[in-house]
């Protein structure tokens, strides 16, 4: 395993997607989807960085599980986001895509450390 979590490429890939996400809703003016989707981003790398700190297998899974459950939340905003006219259908694709991605990584991540016996 790493040692920072910065070094993670599911972290690295979160905090990406947490400045797309901002990025493409800085201009909308449903301020509570707007603030509740970055939430919901920021939360990814927040509880990936939180579960890798706490050092213990255990925990770490416990805190992917809870990223994933962001990732699924976010997708579901950004299909409203959609649905609402608040987002163009290439930003919706191109954010969804690279969100669908981190949440295979992440379970991935979560059966490989399942796997792991300290």
């Amino acid at each position: 395993m790493s040692q920072r979590f910065e070094d993670l490429q599911i972290w690295q890939a979160a905090i990406e997607n947490c400045i797309q996400v901002h990025e493409i809703m800085k201009n909308c003016k449903n301020f509570g989807l707007r603030d509740q989707m970055v939430r919901c981003a920021v939360s990814d790398p927040s509880n990936i960085s939180e579960g890798y700190e706490r050092q213990t297998n255990k925990e770490f899974i416990q805190f992917l599980y809870i990223t994933k459950g962001s990732n699924g939340e976010l997708r579901t905003q950004l299909h409203l986001a959609k649905a609402f006219g608040y987002l163009e259908e290439k930003a919706f694709d191109e954010i969804l895509a690279k969100l669908t991605i981190l949440s295979t990584k992440i379970q991935a991540l979560i059966n490989a450390r399942k796997a792991f016996n300290p």
